[in-house]
């Protein structure tokens, strides 16, 4: 029988290189980080944010941070969480969800998604060439989350600040969201 060598198949980051935006938005890819789609009952919640060492929102549209870590709201018993600089099979985040003792489900999805970091004055026009939101302050404030369509991919969209949003979308479809992200800035600085 063969044995495998130390030569293993690393991939290349998604929209390496790549950044653009407009005189009003900055496009650029987020650095890597360690995802996992979480599923638990509401009974387990508390164990499984005891474990993460952080809440996990139960109201739609919400999300939380603590500890180098954000959970998104995603469904009535799905979040999204991430930790930045991450993105190893065998996650940390993985490994502190099965910590918690409590049934759930903790799939390490931190090679399927990436993330595109949308900022500045025109960014919530920039996200609207492709999303119908209506991403006033009002409606979606810092730390609103939703699941949704950009174009014709899903994403999960986060506000992280007044005029910066966080873009998760699988690594896939990131060139089309990249694309019409960069025309939808272009168009946001005219």
């Amino acid at each position: 029988m063969a044995e495998l060598g130390p030569d293993i198949a690393t991939r290349s980051l998604p929209l390496s290189g790549v950044h653009g935006g407009s005189a009003k938005v900055r496009l650029e890819p987020a650095q890597p980080a360690e995802r996992i789609n979480l599923r638990v009952h509401a009974e387990d919640v508390a164990a499984l944010s005891a474990a993460l060492g952080l809440d996990l929102p139960v109201k739609p549209k919400m999300s939380s941070s603590a500890n180098g870590r954000t959970a998104l709201w995603v469904g009535p018993d799905e979040w999204l969480v991430f930790a930045d600089g991450g993105g190893s099979i065998g996650s940390s985040l993985t490994q502190a969800a099965a910590s918690s003792g409590a049934v759930h489900s903790a799939t390490d999805i931190s090679h399927r998604n990436t993330a595109i970091l949308v900022s500045g004055p025109g960014a919530a026009a920039t996200l609207n060439a492709g999303c119908a939101l209506d991403l006033s302050l009002d409606a979606f404030p810092i730390g609103a989350c939703s699941r949704t369509l950009f174009g014709k991919v899903e994403i999960v969209l986060l506000r992280t600040a007044e005029n910066a949003f966080r873009v998760e979308v699988w690594r896939s479809f990131s060139d089309y969201a990249f694309a019409l992200l960069a025309e939808g800035a272009r168009d946001a600085a005219l």
